[in-house]
Formats: structure tokens, sequence, C-alpha cells
């Protein structure tokens, strides 16, 4: 269970790397980044970042792309929280597949659905 430091924390952390990876995809046609979730450990060291990517076929290169750029990444959000936070958390970024999930199960359904019609119009 999260605290009210660790959410205020994490909704600090999420405000401001959307905005620095909003500057950073905008030279890149046709890629969008989002921050989608922030946790943060409770002795707020680490901060567990899920980035949601499109389109996702380039999510595995753009991860890997942020992951090695990292220390400057943590590097501008410690610029932009320096009067908020004392320590800028270590930060690790994830793929957020959530969507990707989510389409799998509408498809699903769809085709569930689908089939279910096409045998009720061949009774």
């Amino acid at each position: 269970m999260e605290t009210t430091r660790q959410s205020k924390i994490a909704r600090l952390i999420q405000k401001d790397l959307s905005n620095i990876f909003q500057a950073q995809t905008r030279q890149m046609r046709g890629v969008l980044v989002s921050v989608s979730v922030v946790r943060v450990s409770p002795d707020l060291s680490v901060a567990k970042v899920y980035l949601s990517i499109f389109p996702s076929s380039r999510a595995e290169e753009i991860i890997k792309n942020v992951n090695d750029n990292m220390k400057q990444i943590r590097y501008e959000l410690g610029t932009l929280e320096r009067h908020q936070l004392r320590i800028i958390p270590e930060l690790k970024f994830f793929i957020d597949d959530s969507l990707d999930y989510i389409e799998n199960i509408d498809r699903l359904l769809n085709t569930a659905k689908a089939s279910d019609d096409a045998e009720v119009s061949n009774d």
C-alpha cells in the first residue's frame, strides 16, 4: 500500500517525465511516448516508470534507447525537481503493454461474438 508521500512524489515524477519525453519525441515523427504509471519504493530511492509507446512495434527499440540515456533523463528530472525533492530516485523503465492486452481481449471478444452470430444465423 502506497503512502500519501509516495503517491505525491509518483505524480510529480510522472508529470515531469511526461514533459521530458514529450520534448524529446517531438523530433521523432510518428512516435508517441507517454508515462502511464510511476511507482515509488517506500524509501523513495527507486521509481519504476511504465511507458506506453505508440506504435508498439517500436517499443523495444525506444525502451532500449531510454534505458541507455537513463542518466541524462535523471539529470533533467533533477533540474526540474530540485526544489521539491532532496534526492532524485533511481529510475527503472518498463514497457506498459496494457493497451495491447486490452486490444487483444477486445479482438478475442469480437471473434467470439462473430462466431456466436454465425451459429445463430445457421440455426
